[in-house]
């Protein structure tokens, strides 16, 4: 078994947090050290958290119609790499699911991101991805979002895809109009 492997059979076997999640623990990740594309996103949902198929649920649909690519290409490991940054469900709380555990990105993060050498795009989606890879980005989501080309070619910071996420995506069009294009087109660059 090779350093690659053996990362990810750890991964896989974390319980790190296994005090804090009702749900228990079930890290879900997809990586392969050719990936050239690497998406980094809060945590899995319940949904996903059931099935261990990270965006597996409509915030993945329209994550994946942002990305202008379709279900094989997406799950493709040797292409897209797919890292949370709490590898598991953290639970449900007043207002929809809890926040990423944060022990995970500071454990995982940089051992994963070793052995992924031809990643060329990150996509970082949310804020807690932003505010843990972009430590001198504007202070809200919106402002980030705007600002993307200061973080190019390495990062694109997203707005998270969920359904939830309606009303933020009405009041700045310029996301689907301006951003969403020069996104799908780097990714077919790299695919």
């Amino acid at each position: 078994m090779n350093s690659f492997e053996q990362l990810i059979q750890q991964i896989d076997q974390c319980r790190l947090c296994a005090a804090h999640l009702a749900d228990g623990c079930r890290p879900v990740v997809q990586a392969h050290p050719q990936a050239k594309i690497l998406i980094i996103g809060q945590a899995p949902g319940r949904k996903v958290h059931q099935s261990g198929v990270p965006f597996d649920d409509a915030s993945g649909d329209r994550l994946r119609t942002w990305l202008g690519i379709d279900k094989a290409t997406f799950y493709d490991a040797s292409q897209i790499a797919i890292m949370p940054m709490g590898f598991c469900f953290p639970g449900t709380g007043k207002n929809g699911d809890l926040p990423p555990r944060k022990e995970c990105a500071p454990t995982w993060h940089h051992a994963l991101l070793q052995q992924l050498p031809n990643i060329e795009l990150i996509v970082l989606i949310g804020q807690y991805a932003q505010n843990y890879y972009l430590p001198d980005k504007p202070k809200t989501l919106t402002d980030t979002v705007k600002a993307w080309q200061q973080f190019a070619p390495r990062y694109l910071p997203l707005p998270h895809p969920s359904p939830r996420n309606n009303i933020w995506l009405k009041k700045n069009p310029w996301f689907e109009s301006e951003l969403i294009p020069q996104l799908q087109q780097t990714i077919t660059r790299l695919l």
